[in-house]
């Protein structure tokens, strides 16, 4: 497997699957008593889910509704285990706390501290916490493993529905390849769409999922088959019923537009790798995002805004120990 580094600085490698993308002790919950217990998991799911590749390259298309739900699953997994949830969950907690300092004033910093940890501040203390909270980006915030695992499995199990009530297309190629990244779950959007607006898996048109260099999972757009009723109609859950049974599921032959849109998108989905198979350069686009770990960010209001030590609110003094909201300026 050929890895290609979105950081132009860096160059471009090829080794073992084995070898790709992969972060020692990343799952692990040193809190728990079985530390590995996520990683064994994992390690269970991803079995299932190649089992089901297997039976897909073999033409054994659609699935029983168990076991779209069950790849689904895995496919959502894949969505949310990568360091780019982790370092956006961090980052919009940082992005929280500078508001919660910067918006009481230098001189609440001690109140905050007290209300936030129980602990009687020095000085020194309240000055740091007052330099690092309204600094850019906010204070320096890590996650603990175990506080990942429980996010990414809330964000997986939330995920999962919108990957199992599309209907499927399994695509098959045969001179042209498919590339994938560390964020092989890829969002299309509507082709209306303005590139400035997001993109979410509930909006999606399309989500596109590379299975080998040879197939790959396309999620269409639900409304279509819904053919505009209502929410309330009856009829929306016998098309969900059978969107979930396969009936509208099919297999068709790969084509060069197909190639694009899946390569494309995987590319643009990358947060730090795009990976290929080592005969596979020329599929890679040419254009290629820069690195990024952070797919939320906070922007404009409060969340943008410089503080200069003045509160935006009048805590109310007679409080303390309990939130430092009072009336505003």
């Amino acid at each position: 497997m050929t890895t290609i580094p979105l950081d132009r600085s860096r160059r471009s490698f090829t080794t073992s699957v084995r070898n790709v993308a992969a972060q020692n002790h990343f799952h692990t919950g040193e809190e728990l008593e079985e530390p590995d217990w996520f990683e064994k998991a994992l390690s269970g799911v991803e079995g299932e889910a190649i089992k089901t590749i297997k039976s897909f390259e073999r033409g054994e298309f659609p699935l029983s509704e168990t076991d779209r739900w069950a790849f689904s699953y895995y496919m959502a997994l894949q969505s949310a285990r990568g360091p780019d949830t982790r370092k956006t969950m961090e980052y919009l907690h940082a992005s929280m706390v500078r508001l919660e300092i910067g918006a009481g004033g230098r001189k609440n910093v001690g109140r905050w501290i007290r209300r936030k940890y129980v602990v009687e501040p020095s000085p020194e203390q309240e000055d740091r916490i007052w330099e690092e909270g309204i600094q850019p980006g906010g204070p320096p915030i890590s996650s603990t493993n175990l506080a990942h695992i429980q996010h990414l499995v809330e964000i997986a199990q939330e995920l999962t529905s919108y990957l199992a009530t599309r209907p499927w297309s399994l695509v098959r190629f045969n001179r042209r390849s498919l590339i994938t990244s560390d964020s092989p779950v890829s969002l299309i959007r509507q082709p209306n769409d303005e590139p400035w607006e997001g993109v979410g898996f509930a909006t999606a048109w399309g989500i596109a999922f590379p299975l080998t260099r040879k197939l790959g999972l396309l999620m269409s757009d639900p409304m279509v088959v819904l053919g505009g009723l209502e929410a309330g109609d009856p009829r929306v859950q016998e098309v969900r019923s059978s969107v979930l049974r396969g009936d509208i599921d099919r297999i068709e032959a790969g084509t060069t537009a197909m190639e694009k849109l899946f390569n494309e998108h995987a590319a643009y989905s990358a947060r730090e790798y795009v990976y290929h198979h080592p005969e596979d350069a020329g599929f890679v686009p040419e254009d290629l995002p820069e690195p990024n770990l952070i797919n939320i960010r906070a922007q404009g209001g409060l969340m943008g805004m410089d503080f200069d030590g003045e509160p935006l609110f009048h805590p109310d003094e007679h409080q303390e120990g309990h939130d430092d909201v009072g009336e505003p300026v």
